[in-house]
C-alpha cells in the first residue's frame, strides 16, 4: 500500500490515534448505485467508525433538480452540515463503505464550498475493518449544531452548456470519463435504465478503478499519472471530469490533485445522468 504525503489523504492508523480529538469530525459518506440492492443508511447503523455521522448525498443535494444528487446551494449545504456538527474550524475526515467511491464526491463538495480542511480515509471502511480497528453500531449520537458558512468556488463545477461548448470548440478542456470501459463504449447498460448508452464525443476514458489498488486504496502518484496518460489524457492541459452522476468523477479530481494538477480541473455535475437523458446532444459509442 502506498502512503500519500498529501493533505487530502489520511491513513487508518492516523485516524485511529485521533478519534477523540475535539476538532475532528468523521463522516460516513457511503452511497450505492441504484441497482446494488444496498442501503447505505442502514449499513451505517449496523457498523461504522466510532463517533462518525452520516452524510446523506441524496439529501444534501439540489431537491429542485430531476437529476440525482446535484450540488445543493451554498445555503442548503451550510444548513445541513451545521446539523452534522461541522463548523468552519473542524477538520473533516471522510470515508465510505466501498473503499473509495462516494467519499471523493463529498470531499469535492466541501472543497467547492470553500472548506479545505478535509481529507479522505485511504481504503475507507473495508481497510478499517481488515485492521480490526474499533466499530460501533446502533443509533448515532445527535451532534450539536455548529457555525458553518460556505464560500462557494464556482470554477470547480461545470454545467451542460460548458461541456457542450467543450465538445464543439477547438482547444477546449479535455473531458475525462470515470465510468467503466463497457459503459463508456455503450456495450453495457446504464444502472439508470432511462439513460442512453455511450459517451460524450471526444471524451477520454479513465475508469476510476484504474487509480485504485485491489484493496481500494489509492495507487502511487506515479501510477495514477500513468493511468491518465494510458487513457490518452494530457495532465498538463485543462480537464473536465465526468461519470454516471457526478460521484466517481470526483475520484479523478482527487487523483489529479495527488499528481500535482491543482488548477484547471472541474467536474461536470450532471455527468451522464444529464447528458444521457438530453435530447439535443451528440453521443458516441465504441472505445
Amino acid at each position: 500500500m502506498t502512503t500519500h504525503d498529501s493533505p487530502w489523504i489520511v491513513e487508518t492508523d492516523w485516524l485511529a490515534d485521533r478519534l477523540d480529538a475535539p476538532d475532528i469530525i468523521v463522516l460516513d459518506a457511503s452511497m450505492h448505485l441504484p441497482n446494488s440492492g444496498r442501503n447505505a443508511a442502514q449499513e451505517f447503523n449496523e457498523q461504522r467508525i466510532p463517533g462518525a455521522v452520516f452524510f446523506d448525498i441524496d439529501d444534501i443535494s439540489d431537491s429542485t433538480s430531476s437529476l440525482p444528487h446535484m450540488l445543493p446551494s451554498p445555503e442548503k449545504f451550510s444548513s445541513r452540515v451545521r446539523k452534522l456538527g461541522i463548523g468552519n474550524g473542524n477538520r473533516v475526515i471522510i470515508y465510505d463503505a466501498v473503499g473509495l467511491f462516494s467519499a471523493a464526491r463529498v470531499w469535492w463538495m466541501f472543497r467547492i464550498m470553500g472548506h479545505n480542511d478535509v481529507a479522505i480515509l485511504n481504503g475507507g471502511l473495508p481497510k478499517w475493518i481488515a485492521e480490526d480497528l474499533p466499530l460501533e453500531d446502533g443509533p448515532a449520537r445527535r451532534p450539536r449544531d455548529c457555525h458553518f458558512a460556505a464560500r462557494f468556488q464556482p470554477s470547480k463545477a461545470k454545467s451542460l452548456d460548458h461541456v457542450v461548448k467543450a465538445v464543439t470548440t477547438e482547444n477546449s478542456p479535455q473531458i475525462v470519463d470515470a465510468r467503466g470501459a463497457a459503459r463508456f463504449a455503450g456495450t453495457s447498460p446504464e444502472p439508470r435504465p432511462e439513460l442512453k448508452s455511450g459517451h460524450i464525443p471526444g471524451s477520454f476514458n479513465v475508469p476510476y478503478t484504474n487509480l485504485l489498488e485491489d484493496d481500494g486504496t489509492l495507487k502511487s502518484p506515479e501510477d495514477i499519472r500513468q493511468a491518465f496518460v494510458d487513457g490518452g489524457v494530457d495532465p498538463g492541459k485543462p480537464i473536465i471530469t465526468t461519470c454516471g452522476s457526478g460521484v466517481t468523477a470526483a475520484v479523478l479530481v482527487l487523483g489529479l490533485e495527488l499528481i500535482g494538477k491543482t488548477k484547471s480541473v472541474a467536474l461536470f455535475d450532471g455527468s451522464w445522468a444529464q447528458w444521457g437523458s438530453a435530447e439535443d446532444v451528440p453521443i458516441e459509442t465504441g472505445s
